[in-house]
């Protein structure tokens, strides 16, 4: 399993090159790890503006204007925070056409219902619009609940948002 999606990293570089797109992401539970897919491709600095990591609940609302209020409820991980993300980043980003947000639990510690679930938001923008679009990721990893293998359950999770997140992209701009 490649850990940096390469092949799906090149794919996103060549589709942002020929839509004539820079991208700017924000990034939660990836922490930096879509951007770096992408920053291991020689020349994408042309297409890759950026990637703000905001980890934490304060970091997202400091940084990307996120609302408090979403961010109590529903929460972190929720389709309006990942939308506000996006929209934030490509607000802060003004040279930058496209952003993608992430956000998400991958445990350990998580509730029951946000376990390996991660929100995705892809923002566009045109003139003076933006449109935001949302999906929601679900992060299965194949190790039954409870396991012990707490790290490699984050690891392969962490893994595959990573390839959902720049997959979205993909979809987005091909679709």
């Amino acid at each position: 399993m490649d850990p940096f999606n390469q092949d799906t990293a090149t794919l996103l570089r060549d589709l942002l090159r020929k839509h004539s797109h820079r991208i700017v992401f924000a990034e939660s539970c990836t922490a930096g790890l879509i951007a770096s897919s992408l920053g291991r491709i020689p020349g994408v600095s042309e297409w890759l503006a950026g990637s703000a990591v905001v980890y934490q609940i304060e970091t997202k609302a400091e940084w990307l204007g996120v609302d408090r209020q979403a961010l109590a409820d529903p929460g972190p991980v929720s389709r309006v925070v990942s939308e506000q993300m996006a929209r934030g980043v490509l607000e802060k980003t003004p040279h930058a056409t496209l952003s993608a947000s992430i956000t998400g639990h991958l445990g350990p510690d998580a509730p029951i219902e946000q376990d390996g679930v991660a929100w995705s938001s892809i923002a566009v923008r045109s003139d003076d619009t933006v449109s935001v679009v949302s999906r929601m990721l679900q992060l299965d990893d194949g190790l039954p609940l409870g396991t012990d293998r707490i790290a490699e359950r984050r690891h392969l999770r962490q893994i595959r948002a990573v390839r959902l997140g720049l997959q979205h992209c993909i979809d987005e701009l091909t679709g």
